[in-house]
């Protein structure tokens, strides 16, 4: 059986690699076998260390050693990932502990791979760059979502009126979804449905788009086309699946009387389902040029009374006025993220527009 190639590719390299050990002589061996290959290393001598340096620049992957005086390993990868955000960083854990519970409490805080101390330099470097090639793939995938957030940004911007909708969209979108117990790939595709739903308006007319009267018949057919347009847009991204259920169907009704395909009751994706009861309660309950902002109290009177017309997941929207009752507070913004656009919300999740008549129509 032929070796392993492990040796780095110089096309790609440098591989910048943060090492985080109390151990001056754990840094120093896992330094020379990756610097051996190319790799860039920095080093963290603690959990606070390494947190201060995570926060000023970018790795590739990070190497954390659990057992640490202070700050451990387990408490700083957690921290990596709730309070830098940093959820696509590899972190691979090091450490001479071996029980099954040690494994678990790595994967529960965020880590990624696992690796006994003392370590083999081939598995090191294997595992190295294993995570380093698949955070790669993720940053392509993300620089291409990037893209389409931009794009869906310019949709939002030609609507001067819906304020912070997009982050009280996304906000509450993921609380009512938690609710719910949504898996965490679902209340993904809930955020990123927040900025794309809408995103097919690009192609749109702007005499259509931003007609301040009504529409007429022809115009509400052309209009009609934008989820079918966004999903279209969207559908070269395999990992979205989820996201374009929600671009395509957010205007479907429980009835089969919505569009673009007429669907009825559970042919309905849940997640679109999800989606356009808090879409509509953001609408109802907000100020815009043609309206006053609902009480929820209203809003709730409302959405009952469209429900009994066969618009929305009679279900659901129990779910929801459930939610609306016991913990209205957790569906506001927090206030540092209000009118905030460089917000950490408003970075991940971007901006959308709003249909102002889907829900008056």
């Amino acid at each position: 059986m032929g070796s392993v190639d492990i040796r780095i590719n110089s096309a790609i390299a440098p591989f910048r690699i943060l090492v985080v050990d109390d151990m001056a002589t754990n840094r120093l061996v896992a330094r020379s076998v990756l610097a051996r290959y190319g790799c860039e290393v920095e080093e963290a001598e603690s959990g606070e260390k390494a947190l201060a340096l995570l926060a000023e620049r970018s790795y590739d992957t990070v190497l954390m050693d659990i057992m640490m005086p202070g700050m451990d390993g387990f408490e700083a990868c957690h921290k990596v990932r709730t309070e830098l955000e940093l959820t696509l960083l590899p972190i691979i854990m090091l450490t001479s502990l071996s029980g099954p519970d040690d494994v678990a409490r790595s994967m529960e805080v965020g880590a990624n791979d696992f690796i006994h101390k003392p370590f083999n330099a081939t598995e090191l470097l294997a595992r190295v760059k294993a995570a380093v090639s698949h955070k790669r793939l993720t940053d392509r995938l993300d620089d291409t979502e990037s893209v389409l957030f931009a794009l869906a940004r310019m949709v939002e911007a030609k609507d001067l009126t819906t304020g912070d909708h997009c982050d009280r969209l996304a906000h509450r979108s993921v609380v009512f979804g938690k609710h719910l117990g949504c898996k965490y790939e679902e209340l993904e595709a809930l955020r990123r449905g927040g900025v794309l739903h809408d995103i097919g308006k690009l192609g749109i007319p702007d005499a259509i788009l931003l007609k301040p009267g009504p529409l007429s018949d022809e115009e509400w057919g052309v209009m009609r086309q934008h989820p079918v347009i966004g999903a279209r847009l969207c559908s070269a991204l395999k990992t979205m699946q989820l996201t374009i259920d929600i671009i395509s169907s957010h205007h479907e009704r429980w009835d089969g009387s919505g569009y673009p395909k007429g669907l009825k009751g559970e042919a309905i994706p849940r997640l679109a389902r999800i989606f356009q009861l808090v879409d509509v309660f953001d609408a109802l309950t907000s100020v815009r040029p043609y309206k006053k902002a609902f009480s929820v109290q209203k809003a709730i009177e409302i959405m009952q009374q469209e429900c009994e017309q066969g618009f929305w997941d009679p279900e659901l929207l129990g779910q929801f006025i459930t939610l609306l009752s016991s913990h209205v507070g957790e569906l506001e913004l927090p206030h540092a993220y209000v009118g905030d656009k460089s917000s950490p919300i408003f970075e991940s999740i971007a901006e959308l527009g709003i249909d102002a008549n889907h829900w008056v129509k």
